[in-house]
């Protein structure tokens, strides 16, 4: 792969995970679930070993949330490309609320190229404190 293709794919997966913190802050819950690929499979910060698989489970799961005001702010993202059509990564988590204090965590990623484009394979969230 070129040094180009190798970008494009991290700028791609780290455009996802910006897209993700904001549709999450905006209770856009279907166009969450969209960014994940039909199998893919997810696990909250608050409950790292506890997975939601497929699209339409990881949907269910946020409706079923109560409404809560929230900002995510994500940084310190790195993205390794592994080929043309997998990638992982990691980003640095910090979570505010409106009910509670902040709350800083991490999302380890795994990205899929789908006819739709890169969605995540895998999103795994875990709190530091």
């Amino acid at each position: 792969m070129s040094p180009e293709a190798i970008r494009a794919i991290e700028q791609d997966c780290a455009r996802l995970i910006a897209r993700y913190a904001n549709l999450n802050d905006a209770a856009r819950w279907a166009e969450v679930a969209e960014l994940y690929a039909e199998d893919g499979r997810m696990c909250r910060p608050t409950a790292p070993d506890d997975w939601i698989v497929g699209r339409p489970a990881i949907l269910a799961a946020f409706l079923a949330r109560p409404a809560r005001t929230t900002r995510h702010v994500c940084s310190n993202i790195v993205i390794d490309v592994i080929d043309a059509d997998h990638a992982i990564g990691e980003s640095a988590m910090l979570l505010f609320t409106a009910d509670g204090p902040p709350k800083v965590g991490s999302f380890h990623d795994r990205f899929v190229r789908t006819d739709a484009g890169w969605r995540f394979a895998e999103r795994r969230g875990t709190l530091t404190f």
